[in-house]
């Protein structure tokens, strides 16, 4: 089979095709004929070196995969070869066979393309975990996406209107504002020319909002505590700005605040099993009715991957870009 190996770490250049054995389901497991894959910046980390891989793993980038049961091991009952799955890999998803957990596979709705289930199970489950689970935001309550043009954006916007909740997001262009408003947000800032603290704090009329959704990390540290209302939680999804900065504590004891850190591919097979049952249960229906959708930027042969992470690293996309596999 075909596979995507990183000989070397730095630009999407080092992205190479390469002949491997297929992987074996063992017992619990499913090999999957791959039939697209998403690409997530946690990728393009692990490609430039910045997101080591867990103990014990390969080095093939991939986080979620959808395609067709190949073969099941031992212990599996529920799952027959030739159905139709989506799921979360912690590696190897940018390969024509993929080794899935079965209790991290989800049946792919009737309706779907494989593109289409490939873009959900990593950023809905990201979204649930962070956003309900770990912030508590609920109807009534407000958040502030950053990225709400991102894979995990577009999700946590629709995830949280279909809560009751106030939506506001950066992005950083008019045309992508435009279009994560017709998701249903709330008010849209954009960051390279408006202040996100000024302008949610002006159209709050000081209040603040109750969640920050962010991926920047360090850089935006103080400056999204300062949004926050009390007893409000900062959730730290992403570090692309920097992983160390100084802050004041004095604003958090004051104001009550909370920080919360959120990675999905370093937990246990027992926490991801939770971790897609809650999404299953709370979040497949609505996206099986059409209620919320995937949102798919582009997709894109496999064979063209490193065009797929150039797009990704110039922030072109809106929502999600998929590989597909012939």
């Amino acid at each position: 089979m075909r596979q995507v190996i990183l000989p070397a770490y730095g630009g999407p250049e080092v992205l190479t095709m390469a002949d491997a054995p297929e992987p074996r389901a063992g017992p619990g497991e499913l090999l999957v004929q791959v039939r697209a894959a998403g690409v997530n910046r946690a990728d393009c980390l692990q490609r430039a070196g910045a997101y080591p891989m867990p103990p014990g793993l390969g080095n093939v980038p991939g986080l979620e995969i959808a395609g067709e049961v190949a073969a099941t091991g031992a212990d599996v009952e529920s799952t027959r070869v030739g159905d139709r799955v989506f799921g979360l890999v912690a590696e190897g998803g940018y390969a024509e066979y993929a080794v899935l957990h079965a209790g991290l596979s989800v049946p792919i709705p009737e309706t779907w393309s494989f593109a289409e289930g490939a873009a959900v199970i990593e950023v809905f489950c990201t979204a649930n975990e962070t956003v309900f689970e770990l912030g508590g935001l609920r109807e009534g309550r407000s958040i502030l996406v950053h990225a709400g043009a991102s894979g995990v954006g577009t999700a946590a916007v629709q995830m949280a209107k279909q809560a009751g909740a106030t939506v506001y997001f950066t992005a950083g262009s008019r045309r992508k504002i435009d279009r994560v408003l017709a998701l249903g947000a709330d008010h849209g800032i954009l960051y390279k020319t408006e202040d996100f603290v000024e302008e949610v704090l002006r159209i709050t009329r000081g209040e603040g909002v109750d969640v920050v959704e962010d991926f920047i990390g360090a850089d935006y540290l103080a400056r999204n505590l300062a949004v926050l209302k009390p007893a409000g939680t900062l959730l730290l999804v992403g570090l692309m700005g920097g992983q160390t900065a100084p802050f004041d504590l004095g604003g958090m004891l004051r104001k009550r605040l909370s920080i919360r850190g959120f990675t999905l591919r370093a937990q246990s097979i027992a926490d991801k099993r939770a971790i897609v049952g809650r999404f299953r249960e709370r979040w497949l229906p609505l996206l099986a009715a059409g209620t919320i959708r995937p949102v798919i930027h582009a997709t894109v042969p496999f064979e063209e991957v490193r065009r797929a992470h150039e797009m990704m690293e110039a922030d072109e996309n809106f929502g999600k870009i998929i590989l597909t596999f012939d």
